[in-house]
């Protein structure tokens, strides 16, 4: 089944939410530009609550490579995602400090930038509209794509499942989606959880 990623959580009751309705990973978001921003105190806080069961993910933008390799070393996150610049050195450093696997972020506005992620040595890539604005981008460009890949950008209860039917992604990834006036709301991310496992597209494990 394809896989779920709520990220953004930001608090005790996030936590609470996601241990009971089970998505495959969760994300914190370590970037200090957004409003999600956790620090590492609060984010290790968290991720002690975190059922073993799902994967805690961090996402930085352009961060120190020994700041996130600590976070991994450390056990506050399992999986890295990087959403800014990191080139094919960055990530093959990061996977040599930590023996931890990295996910690498895409925005897409043309077939080039699928190509481009498809190429990235990351062990998993993940594609976003990455506009910020919660729309979806033109996913014809995914067509002919040949290599799994988490699904970012205007995702939410009412198009997931169209999505998964359509594009079949190894994982769905949503934050602002699962919110109401900023805020993780449970009847959002349970609708969202109940969407994406009702359809019966298998991905390659």
């Amino acid at each position: 089944m394809t896989r779920i990623k709520f990220c953004g959580l930001m608090s005790e009751d996030d936590i609470s939410y996601a241990n009971a309705l089970k998505p495959d990973y969760i994300g914190f978001v370590f970037a200090r530009s957004s409003r999600r921003y956790l620090d590492r105190k609060h984010a290790f806080h968290l991720k002690s609550l975190l059922d073993d069961d799902i994967k805690a993910v961090g996402v930085f933008v352009d961060e120190d490579i020994d700041t996130v390799a600590a976070y991994l070393n450390e056990g506050i996150i399992d999986i890295a995602q990087l959403h800014g610049s990191e080139d094919d050195e960055y990530i093959q450093s990061l996977k040599d400090m930590t023996g931890k696997p990295v996910i690498k972020a895409f925005r897409v506005k043309s077939k080039e930038d699928v190509k481009k992620a498809v190429n990235s040595i990351a062990d998993h890539i993940l594609l976003d509209a990455g506009a910020g604005d919660g729309k979806t981008f033109d996913w014809s460009y995914l067509k002919d794509i040949k290599r799994d890949f988490f699904l970012a950008g205007g995702l939410d209860s009412t198009n997931v499942a169209d999505c998964i039917e359509k594009l079949a992604p190894f994982a769905v990834d949503v934050s602002s989606g699962l919110e109401t006036d900023g805020k993780k709301d449970r009847k959002k991310m349970e609708a969202f959880a109940i969407n994406a496992r009702k359809t019966g597209r298998k991905t390659d494990v």
